[in-house]
């Protein structure tokens, strides 16, 4: 995949002390620091958008960064790329939208940004957490013997971008899902406020089988997961029978937590569920499903930015 191959080639030279989490995490400060970036034809379309509902889904994808390392999301800035036709009722619907994100969380605010001339529309949005009170977690502390947690349906949003490229615009919880996720911050801090030993926690923007092998990988951990255990939207599997298996393994943008916990914390994370174990050996995806074992390995199935 480009984006990995691009990665490594930018560690090479800047090295890799804050790359590789979705959040930097600057211990002395108190903060975690996140950058994303929607682009339109890529991540979005306006065919199916309104300014409204791309306004709320940028500050959602940034939350749900923070929120996966165990942070409590403070402070946003936004740079719009955009057209020269674009009108002023563009941007006043487009912030109706990020305050309506905003809205959803405790005391976020938006601090600054930038607006320049672009062929098509990119919004790019830095966000910043606190982390006093807060465990913050890395994709490489899954430790041997902790279960596998996660929240919510998987495969939700991909069916529901599938339907709208359809030109199906029929209001359900796939579509929902696409166009209005929900960061999970109050689960997240079940486990940042009340675990005490090193942890992994990724959002499943990329995908759930994205989320689990990377942090495999950078954990040097087998992920022993069992698909039974996966929870899905009923209309998933009704609307998609020939490929709803891997809309919930492999589609992205749900915007899921998955987390690896002691066990013992399992009776305090309400919405959360378990789904398998972390246990020593080569860092792969172990997917046990319809009594067959399945090693994962790579991640070139999963959502891809250049891809798309």
């Amino acid at each position: 995949m480009k984006e990995q191959l691009f990665l490594e080639t930018i560690k090479l030279i800047i090295g890799d002390k804050y790359i590789g989490d979705d959040c930097a995490y600057l211990k002395d400060l108190g903060i975690v620091v996140t950058q994303d970036s929607l682009v339109e034809d890529v991540h979005f379309k306006m065919d199916y958008f309104t300014p409204a509902q791309l306004g709320y889904k940028s500050i959602m994808v940034n939350i749900s960064d923070v929120t996966a390392s165990g942070a409590v999301p403070r402070y946003v800035s936004i740079a719009l790329s955009l057209p020269s036709e674009t009108s002023k009722d563009f941007i006043k619907e487009f912030y109706t939208g990020t305050k309506k994100a905003l809205d959803l969380y405790d005391n976020v605010e938006i601090i600054g940004g930038d607006i320049t001339g672009s062929d098509k529309i990119v919004v790019s949005i830095c966000a910043i957490g606190l982390t006093s009170d807060c465990k913050i977690s890395s994709r490489a502390d899954a430790q041997e013997d902790q279960i596998i947690v996660t929240t919510g349906f998987h495969g939700s949003s991909s069916g529901g971008l599938e339907l709208l490229l359809n030109g199906n615009a029929q209001q359900n919880s796939l579509i929902e899902a696409h166009i209005s996720p929900c960061a999970k911050l109050n689960e997240s801090q079940l486990i940042s406020k009340n675990i005490d030993e090193p942890y992994a926690m990724m959002d499943t923007s990329d995908g759930l089988v994205d989320a689990l092998y990377k942090i495999a990988k950078a954990s040097k951990k087998t992920l022993v997961v069992d698909f039974d255990k996966i929870k899905f939207d009923a209309k998933l599997k009704e609307l998609f029978p020939d490929n709803y298996i891997e809309k919930i393994l492999y589609g992205g943008e749900d915007y899921q937590l998955v987390a690896t916990v002691p066990k013992s914390l399992l009776p305090k994370l309400n919405s959360w569920y378990e789904i398998g174990v972390v246990k020593l050996g080569s860092p792969v995806l172990q997917l046990n499903m319809n009594k067959k074992t399945i090693i994962i390995d790579n991640i070139d199935k999963c959502y891809n930015h250049f891809n798309v």
